[in-house]
């Protein structure tokens, strides 16, 4: 999310170029759902402009937003982790993939029960979604897809864990003010952190792991 239409278009256009050249430098095909996270990532950013455009609302935006944001992201983070990670590390991440899964589900069936609804807050753009137990489906996706990272066994994805966590703090506090939406500036660097572990993981190149 970002604080304006125009912002919002311009990042996704960038972090959509980023994840185009990651998915080009790639030369393991197990790091490819990751290598395309910031393509995904960038067409999200791009969508929301489109949101903005339109004022908020129930519209098809709207909804794109949230199926990318909620149930794909629940289960593409785990997933592209677990596909990357050493094989050690693989155990633990099914568990987080498992996570993912269910709560990708649940969300899935929360978007098709219940509208979502957007509305433009000043500098940022609220999304409303009808959940059950919400408490509990946020320690789910936060454990699927942080988690994972955290957890992923590789260097430079324990630190883009660490980017994405941080940066969704002081995002999270931002947006609860109502002052700014800053979550494309973490997507912007968590894509170049991306691109960077991509180009480490070409062949002839030793692999970080912890």
């Amino acid at each position: 999310m970002c604080w304006s239409a125009k912002a919002d278009f311009v990042v996704g256009a960038g972090v959509l170029a980023v994840g185009v050249a990651c998915v080009a430098r790639t030369r393991r095909p197990a790091d490819l759902p990751l290598a395309a996270l910031p393509w995904l990532l960038g067409v999200h950013q791009i969508v929301e402009s489109l949101v903005w455009s339109a004022g908020g609302g129930t519209g098809a935006a709207t909804l794109t937003w949230a199926v990318i944001a909620l149930p794909l992201l629940a289960v593409w983070v785990p997933a592209g982790v677990w596909c990357a990670a050493p094989p050690r590390a693989r155990p633990r991440l099914a568990v987080l993939l498992a996570i993912g899964a269910a709560t990708a589900a649940a969300l899935a069936h929360a978007l098709v029960a219940h509208s979502v609804t957007s509305d433009i807050r000043g500098h940022t753009v609220g999304y409303v979604v009808d959940l059950s137990h919400p408490q509990l489906v946020i320690a789910g996706y936060l454990l699927a897809t942080v988690g994972s990272l955290l957890l992923s066994g590789d260097r430079g994805l324990l630190l883009l864990g660490i980017l994405v966590a941080v940066g969704a703090l002081v995002c999270w506090t931002l947006w609860e003010l109502e002052f700014v939406s800053t979550w494309c500036a973490v997507v912007a660097v968590s894509s170049v952190v991306l691109f960077f572990w991509v180009r480490g993981r070409c062949p002839g190149r030793p692999v970080a792991r912890l």
